[in-house]
């Protein structure tokens, strides 16, 4: 096929508020490197990595909950997920869903013509697990909010589906998130799982990921969103912030504990949902969107032998394993609204009001 030498992309030009993207409509196509594949963008899904590091959320030098504006007190030496300058200009996007175009010389030739979603951890692949060698896709390096992109042929996975592209590109990073908490937690059908902002990408993708492995399921999220959340199978929906919550939970499964809290929260109810956690429980936690400052009694931790994990980097069978459960349809998407990519602004601020269930795509 044909390849325009040129594109439409949004690209970032620095730290800050939605100002700081830029509409272009002469950005050079990339041309894939030899290990590279060529992906013409179907859709690309949104998330909170995107809005975090154009704000600078993830420096140090900032205490206040995600808001999606630029903050003042940005550190410049780690400003990005990974504690460290990102350069710009950068084209965002970890999401996109799209047909494999051109592969350089060293890539996979049958992936040409195939509809494929992306692994977004950018790996040694002489020494995969090596988490320090890692970076991620749309931070490190040009990602899918434009009408092409390129990554390694070995990030990449086939999808047969009768799903849209939209609906596939809500996937790869929230319900990849949501599966490497649950992996690092060990969740199994023995336990009670507690979420955490239940309603959002990962939210919602903890839900139906943890009835995958037999787990009990409570969610906490506003009202309004509780019906589509019963669909996914949820036993429980609380009430996004409860006053009493071991009462609420108390009342809605008989007991006042769980095994295991999944938290992509944090902020100030951080110490209530640590509070419900058993002897022996596994606290897990992949975000802080009510913000990374909480208060933690040490003696809680240890007297009540409770386990704590962070969730970032994940293993490449994560990745794998998440387009098996998409081809056996043991999974569903969570498709709230879908812009097109010049309107990524609008699409950004819809995600971060947070008024949608589950999740928002860009299309080109």
């Amino acid at each position: 096929m044909d390849i325009a030498a040129t594109m439409k992309a949004m690209v970032l030009t620095r730290h800050g508020g939605m100002d700081a993207y830029e509409w272009r409509e002469d950005w050079p196509v990339p041309a894939p490197g030899p290990e590279q594949v060529l992906i013409r963008v179907g859709a690309c899904g949104l998330n909170n990595t995107d809005v975090n590091t154009r704000s600078g959320w993830y420096s140090k030098g900032v205490t206040e909950a995600t808001t999606g504006d630029g903050f003042d007190t940005i550190s410049d030496d780690d400003p990005s997920w990974g504690g460290a300058a990102i350069t710009f200009p950068r084209i965002q996007g970890a999401d996109p869903c799209g047909e494999v175009v051109a592969v350089g010389s060293g890539a996979d030739t049958t992936l040409i013509g195939k509809r494929v979603i992306t692994d977004n951890w950018l790996r040694d692949w002489d020494d995969p697990l090596d988490k320090n060698k890692t970076g991620y896709f749309g931070s490190e390096c040009d990602g899918g909010f434009a009408e092409y992109t390129v990554i390694d042929h070995r990030n990449v996975g086939t999808v047969d589906c009768d799903l849209t592209d939209a609906e596939l590109a809500t996937f790869s990073c929230s319900y990849s998130t949501a599966e490497g908490m649950l992996s690092r937690a060990e969740v199994g059908h023995r336990d009670t799982v507690l979420i955490t902002g239940a309603s959002g990408g990962v939210g919602s993708a903890l839900i139906q990921l943890a009835k995958r492995r037999g787990a009990k399921v409570i969610g906490l999220a506003s009202e309004s969103k509780h019906e589509r959340l019963t669909d996914l199978g949820a036993d429980a929906l609380l009430p996004r912030a409860p006053d009493d919550l071991a009462g609420a939970l108390k009342a809605a499964t008989g007991s006042e504990t769980v095994t295991v809290v999944a938290d992509v929260v944090g902020g100030e109810g951080f110490a209530a949902v640590i509070d419900r956690l058993e002897r022996g429980g596994h606290y897990i936690t992949s975000g802080a969107i009510a913000g990374p400052m909480v208060d933690l009694d040490l003696r809680t931790l240890y007297l009540r032998d409770l386990t704590f994990h962070g969730s970032t980097v994940l293993p490449p069978h994560i990745f794998r394993d998440l387009v098996g459960y998409i081809e056996r349809g043991e999974i569903v998407p969570m498709l709230a609204e879908t812009f097109p990519l010049e309107k990524l602004r609008e699409a950004q601020q819809a995600f971060i009001d947070k008024k949608h269930t589950g999740n928002i795509a860009v299309v080109p």
